[in-house]
């Protein structure tokens, strides 16, 4: 009966996020569920011609890369999964830490039946990705990372530091108590506090975004992401002992969040690194400085 009442919840709830759209895809878009690696990943695939990949982070999903999806469309095929235990993905009672994640992304891309892929990251997607890439180089042709650090890899310890990161150490049952009916203003602190002007994150996406992670079982995943990151840097430190990736690397920072740091993360663990600060953006660059950012993957990507 349990059981039956949350997929009732979920039903009702994923109805009501037509009340609060965001950018939809381009109707050529379809979308499927894949199983794959213990859990099911929603993923939209449209397009023709090389492969690409788009990984998004916390307090998204991969409606995020929308208007990238659009403009990449054209001349890739374009590939954008929600992380296991995000938007319309399952939520497993494990497997959060980044590695078994890239798994993920590889058990897709073997459904998929695709070999070689570029990678577009944010976020928590930046560590899925980067764990994809060590673990299966030959796999990755380009990698473009969006601010955010990698769990283990150069200035990771130092980053802890930062008393804007309490989150990474915020979860379990009494703390998923405290935001159960209240994930809008949780979420609300990322969108502000990591943005230049919070005015960028507009009010549909707050909304959209905030309805997927009410739903049953997704701030206990987005918890999980976080509570992996200690995984993570063992699982990253033992990449880097057996190498540096080869593949052309784009380090993406936001002028008022990464900036430049997103490059000394990545120097510390690629050999051909382009430095890239996005002006007048935070965190979230794909809302605050769309133009920009889409010109500079796709130039990348060319």
């Amino acid at each position: 009966m349990r059981e039956f009442a949350l997929v009732a919840l979920s039903a009702v709830l994923m109805a009501t996020l037509s009340l609060a759209q965001v950018q939809p895809f381009p109707a050529g878009f379809k979308t499927q569920t894949i199983a794959t690696n213990g859990t099911r990943i929603f993923v939209r695939v449209g397009g023709h011609g090389p492969a690409v990949v788009l990984l998004h982070g916390f307090g998204e999903t991969g409606d995020m890369w929308a208007p990238l999806a659009a403009r990449l469309a054209h001349d890739h095929t374009v590939i954008v999964p929600d992380l296991r235990g995000m938007g319309r993905s399952s939520h497993p009672a494990g497997g959060y830490d980044k590695k078994t994640q890239a798994g993920d992304v590889a058990g897709v891309l073997d459904a998929l039946k695709v070999d070689q892929v570029e990678l577009v990251t944010h976020d928590i997607g930046n560590m899925v990705g980067y764990a994809f890439a060590a673990e299966q180089p030959e796999r990755v042709t380009k990698f473009a990372l969006l601010d955010a650090p990698i769990p283990g890899v150069g200035p990771w310890e130092e980053i802890l530091k930062s008393p804007l990161l309490w989150h990474f150490h915020f979860g379990g049952p009494d703390m998923e108590r405290l935001v159960k009916g209240r994930e809008r203003i949780y979420l609300d602190r990322f969108w502000n506090e990591f943005s230049a002007n919070p005015k960028k994150f507009d009010e549909a996406s707050r909304r959209h975004y905030a309805r997927l992670y009410a739903l049953p079982g997704a701030m206990h995943s987005g918890f999980e992401q976080f509570k992996a990151f200690d995984q993570d840097a063992v699982d990253n430190r033992a990449f880097l002992a057996k190498g540096m990736l080869r593949m052309p690397v784009l380090a993406v920072g936001g002028e008022k969040s990464f900036g430049p740091t997103m490059a000394v993360v990545m120097r510390a663990a690629a050999t051909n690194v382009q430095e890239l600060v996005i002006p007048r953006s935070g965190h979230w660059l794909m809302e605050e400085q769309p133009t920009a950012t889409i010109t500079a993957i796709v130039d990348f990507l060319q």
